[in-house]
């Protein structure tokens, strides 16, 4: 595909020679008097600001900054698609595309703040300027997977009652199968090198646009991003997000699961319809100016994440449990990292011997994060702080997280309860506004002073949290709750196992058992399961409290999952309860 940015006659791309730019520093932030401004709200001195734009706030700021020769010569923004193909943006580069943008989706699809617009893209650089040009505009973007089927499509245009849609020519079909169906829905842009009838074509028109554009202005408590959920149970729903809770939160907060400068470079895997992309590929790593990494990534596989780590710069690497547990799979001695320092995990626990191995091939640390796409990060292993195995840290600045009963009363260290944020008497900045036209969901949330996460967990005397289950993973067994998360850490200690899912099953005597869903490393394909189902059993009765032993073992090719990478219990929990 002939990509949007190849624009040779306007000598923007970063592939020419970069001015040659003297770099006095690493300010954290815009420049001295910008950084004053929030230094005082972080200290409780001022109060937070009634407009923002993350756009004209700390993009454009940075792209002051670079002029002014005061920020490193590195890219902001760095795109391969592993065919040879390579993109790099500086900030005023991306400043100067995403205007044009701006122009295009106000001017040409005529949208207005407030619109809303659809946006199902893979790791493309389009996907990091409509959302940049949308952020100018006012226009409120939906990301989602462009795993998405049309039923998928049709049941997000319809909720959301999105006017715009961009998407890709795979798609296209997709979304033509279903548009009668959507009466709000006006116009259909297509980044392609072909042509659709009903669609416009991305590239072609907005290249045509001006490159002059005022950032509109925007509130606060404006609404940015709508995210569907990841649909592990029920429906999902269109959780809002605002100016401030995604792109005023890392500006007002310290400095906890990214410690970055201008200097440092990030790699996260996450598909573009999670909100773990929007966190640490684009929000909080272009806080801090520093570079946004991405491969297209048409596939996950090992040895490409590995040798892009070789030939790459890279500082951090982020991703879900399944990317770490896919690349301890390989003898990582055979690689050598060109600048590797951190390593992040997020969407659900990892186990404790996936994080073993990497440090014992690696020698780095895996460090969690705990979030949901209502929350953005409410735990973190910070950089520099004590890797406790099991625990997903301490809770992220600006949230007081705590343990709770069904009353809302706070538990003590050690004991088991749900994982909760206070959001009353004031709601935390980082916190969803609303499940967009669903004011009982919305309602559901939200227990005494707390937004309830509908996560269980316990929390130790030095405040590390550790994750337990979902609180209908819940696994009650002859009167003893069983987490899933335990049984599944023993399992993977296992040689022969690669990934494992347990949940409830149905037992006529003991109500529920637990019973593990198991992918088995290739070597073993051929072994004797019967043989193996007893020797997984003893081992787990060997590594943790013998009655959470899986009672029962199915051997499966592969697991189930959304596209943020977790695995879809639910869908095993309703097979084996015969709900499906």
């Amino acid at each position: 595909m002939k990509l949007l940015f190849k624009l040779q006659s306007l000598k923007l791309l970063w592939t020419l020679k970069p001015p040659n730019r003297a770099f006095h520093g690493h300010p954290r932030l815009l420049s001295s008097d910008v950084y004053s401004q929030y230094e005082s709200i972080r200290q409780g001195k001022q109060e937070i600001p009634k407009y923002f734009n993350f756009a004209s706030d700390v993009l454009d700021k940075w792209s002051e900054i670079e002029k002014a020769g005061k920020r490193p010569s590195n890219p902001a923004f760095w795109w391969i698609n592993g065919s040879g193909e390579e993109v790099k943006w500086s900030f005023e580069e991306l400043g100067f595309l995403s205007r044009k943008v701006a122009n295009m989706l106000t001017k040409e699809c005529g949208l207005q703040k407030g619109d809303r617009l659809i946006l199902i893209l893979p790791r493309i650089p389009e996907w990091w300027l409509v959302k940049v040009a949308c952020m100018r505009a006012g226009i409120v973007v939906i990301p989602g997977t462009s795993q998405l089927s049309a039923r998928d499509i049709l049941y997000r245009l319809q909720a959301s009652k999105a006017k715009c849609i961009i998407t890709t020519g795979k798609l296209a079909p997709a979304v033509d199968s279903v548009a009668s169906q959507c009466q709000l829905l006006k116009t259909k842009l297509m980044v392609s090198k072909g042509s659709r009838e009903g669609w416009l074509n991305f590239t072609e028109l907005y290249q045509n646009q001006s490159a002059d554009h005022s950032c509109i202005k925007t509130r606060v408590q404006d609404p940015m991003i709508i995210f569907f959920t990841s649909g592990t149970t029920g429906s999902p729903k269109m959780a809002q997000h605002t100016q401030g809770s995604l792109g005023l939160r890392p500006l007002v907060s310290e400095r906890y699961w990214l410690d970055f400068t201008p200097s440092d470079m990030i790699w996260n895997t996450a598909d573009t319809g999670w909100i773990l992309t929007s966190i640490a590929s684009f929000f909080d790593p272009w806080v801090f100016g520093s570079c946004i990494f991405i491969h297209n990534l048409p596939q996950t596989e090992s040895a490409v994440i590995l040798n892009t780590l070789c030939r790459f710069p890279i500082d951090a690497l982020v991703g879900a449990p399944t990317l770490f547990r896919m690349l301890v799979q390989n003898d990582l001695s055979k690689y050598k990292f060109m600048n590797l320092k951190l390593c992040l995990s997020g969407g659900e626990p990892l186990n404790p011997e996936v994080i073993e191995q990497w440090k014992s091939q690696t020698g780095l640390d895996i460090h969690e994060v705990y979030g949901q796409t209502e929350t953005g990060v409410i735990c973190c292993v910070s950089k520099g702080t004590k890797i406790k195995l099991g625990s997903m840290g301490k809770a992220a600045p600006l949230y007081d997280v705590q343990i709770i009963d069904k009353n809302a009363n706070i538990l003590p260290p050690g004991q088991q309860g749900e994982i909760a944020v206070r959001s009353k008497p004031i709601r935390p900045l980082g916190l969803f506004s609303e499940y967009l036209d669903n004011p009982k969901k919305t309602a559901k949330t939200e227990r005494g002073d707390f937004y309830v996460t509908g996560d269980r967990g316990t929390v130790d005397e030095d405040g590390y949290f550790q994750f337990i289950g979902r609180d209908d993973d819940i696994i009650i067994s002859s009167g003893y709750r069983i987490g899933p998360f335990e049984v599944e850490s023993a399992l993977i200690e296992h040689p022969a196992v690669v990934e494992t899912a347990v949940v409830s099953s149905p037992d006529p005597i003991r109500g529920e058992v637990v019973k593990a869903f198991v992918v088995l490393s290739p070597a073993c394909s051929s072994t004797d399961l019967k043989s193996l189902t007893r020797d997984l059993q003893d081992h787990v009765k060997k590594t943790t409290a013998p009655y959470k032993y899986p009672r029962k073992v199915e051997f499966v090719k592969e697991l189930p999952k959304t596209v943020t990478g977790k695995i879809k219990r639910n869908e095993l929990r309703d097979k084996e309860w015969g709900r499906v």
